[in-house]
């Protein structure tokens, strides 16, 4: 019998097969949502975390079968799309046969300015007298409001000096949407001269006049780096085009906020210098990548960039706004260009630099939103507004958040030579009854300093020699009746659930040091060899900076450990 008449399943095809794809199958209902919810535009897979958005708003979870729908309309992995949704924390990703969240959730900052000022006890009262049915009391990191501390969000609804009878009236009320603050709008900035620097340039205007000047008013990168603004702008504008500009507006340092100071105050005087740094590199696209817990910010943004489309200042698209997730880690400028493209903030390895691989593999300018503003300022105003300030040696102006033991916490724009003595004056003072012990210099990352070593102007490169650094100027004050003991545990905790885990000295690093903080005695020694493997083999600077507050806390105040 010839091989081709044999009888058999191979020969019928009506074996024991799989008739459906291997893995979750793709059910009608929520496929049907997911297509409404994306419309009919073009489908980009950058977008990613902004359509997981659009699902977690409208459902309030992220369902299973949600996600194997979106990974049909993207075409790409289920793996992929579960990944990215389960790196950030305001996604709550829910598995068949598991309960969703309640329909409300309360997220309490726990971060050091809140800790001080009670936040975990608010939390186990909140606790107690809620219904964990109905809501869910979660702990979080930095809200960027530790001016008002204790704070707490309530839906997208943030309760400054945050009380249980404060949230229970705002449950009672259904007040979970965010507050937008009196801000200067498009029409008001460009009746005050708004725009003129922007449109002069853009009429025929020299990049190497305006980089000057930019050098010339002293101006550095503000996000923390402290890098030179015009001759980063150098380096980019030299590259290969299509370049990219990418404003960092991951603002998650714990006590730091001059960003949302600004952006809630004048958006255009930033989104004016984001566009003549956009004119200067010669970028397709800006793209703005504003932090989650800054709801209200973010509708500001929507607003008047739609405003200035209208107006024509910019072409529809021009200017893409991209919204994080909860991933302190995308504040890392490869880790918020990993974010932009849709995938897990994973901070890339160095070389090749951003400004030479960046968005999309382009050239891309990176900016802080508080350089921009400056960079406005120096422009309209010259270069004077900077250059000609001084203080101890210093020249500039910072903008100081403070928060912590002071009588007026929040933002203080002073002399960038002011010494801590300066800003808690600037700052009303120390609160009755304590006295000053300590201070954070530059947010967790910077540790802690004595009160004894109070005449040292907070400032880049001044700090270094001590051990620390300026970072983004978020100074929080410590008084007698405070541990440092227990805000350097604090800052560790932070930085234990914030590492991306991508490499091992940080994500194991992190949580030994916790755990070896909460003992009675501190190890130094071991502590101290911990604290050196994490500065050298960490990929990025939340490992590297991350031992900061174990070494100055045994350096400063080995009396508490």
């Amino acid at each position: 019998m010839a091989l081709d008449e044999r009888k058999g399943v191979w020969k019928s095809g009506k074996g024991k097969g799989r008739h459906t794809p291997k893995g979750r199958q793709l059910e009608d209902q929520p496929w049907q949502e997911v297509q409404e919810l994306l419309g009919d535009g073009p489908l980009r897979r950058d977008l990613l975390i902004e359509y997981l958005h659009l699902i977690q708003d409208r459902f309030g979870h992220l369902s299973a079968a949600h996600l194997r729908a979106l990974a049909e309309e993207l075409r790409i992995a289920q793996a992929e799309v579960y990944e990215v949704a389960t790196f950030y924390a305001h996604f709550d990703v829910v598995k068949e046969g598991e309960t969703p969240p309640p329909a409300l959730t309360i997220r309490v900052c726990d971060s050091l300015s809140c800790e001080l000022a009670g936040a975990q006890q608010l939390k186990k009262a909140l606790e107690d007298g809620l219904d964990p049915a109905q809501v869910r009391v979660l702990r979080a990191p930095c809200m960027g409001r530790c001016d008002t501390a204790p704070v707490l969000e309530l839906g997208h609804n943030h309760i400054d000096h945050a009380t249980p009878e404060k949230v229970n009236a705002a449950i009672a009320a259904g007040d979970t949407h965010a507050h937008l603050p009196d801000y200067e709008t498009y029409d008001a900035y460009a009746k005050a001269g708004g725009y003129e620097v922007l449109a002069r340039l853009r009429a025929g205007g020299d990049f190497e006049t305006v980089q000057q000047e930019l050098l010339d008013a002293g101006l550095r990168g503000l996000g923390g780096a402290g890098f030179p603004s015009g001759r980063k702008w150098g380096f980019v504008r030299a590259e290969k085009g299509p370049r990219y500009l990418a404003v960092n507006g991951d603002e998650g340092e714990p006590g730091t906020f001059k960003d949302r100071f600004y952006l809630e105050r004048q958006p255009h005087v930033f989104i004016e210098g984001m566009l003549i740094a956009a004119w200067a590199v010669e970028a397709e696209t800006c793209f703005i990548y504003m932090r989650d817990e800054y709801p209200a910010v973010l509708d500001i943004l929507r607003r008047e960039i739609a405003a200035l489309e209208a107006a024509g200042i910019v072409a529809p698209g021009h200017i893409d706004l991209r919204r994080g997730a909860g991933a302190y880690i995308c504040g890392e400028e490869s880790a918020m260009i990993e974010s932009i493209e849709g995938k897990r903030g994973l901070p890339r390895h160095r070389p090749p630099f951003v400004a030479q691989v960046g968005i999309f593999n382009r050239p891309t300018l990176v900016n802080n939103v508080e350089t921009l503003y400056w960079v406005t300022r120096v422009l309209r105003e010259g270069k004077q507004i900077l250059s000609d300030v001084e203080r101890n040696g210093r020249k500039g102006l910072r903008s100081y958040s403070v928060s912590g033991r002071v009588k007026a916490p929040g933002v203080h724009v002073l002399p960038a030579g002011s010494t801590i003595m300066d800003i808690i004056e600037a700052a009303g003072g120390m609160l009755e009854g304590h006295s000053f012990k300590a201070y954070q210099p530059g947010g967790p990352s910077s540790g802690l300093l004595p009160a004894s070593m109070n005449d040292i102007p907070l400032d880049f490169d001044t700090l270094q020699p001590h051990g620390t650094f300026i970072g983004s100027a978020a100074v929080v004050v410590l008084s007698d009746k405070d541990s440092a003991k227990a805000a350097a545990l604090n800052m560790l905790r932070f930085f234990e659930d914030e590492s991306c885990g991508q490499c091992t000295p940080c994500r194991v690093g992190c949580e030994k040091a916790v755990k070896l903080m909460q003992a009675d005695t501190w190890d130094q020694p071991l502590l101290e060899e911990l604290c050196q493997a994490m500065g050298d083999a960490s990929i990025c600077g939340l490992g590297q900076a991350a031992p900061n507050p174990i070494r100055l806390t045994m350096k400063h105040f080995p009396d508490e450990i």
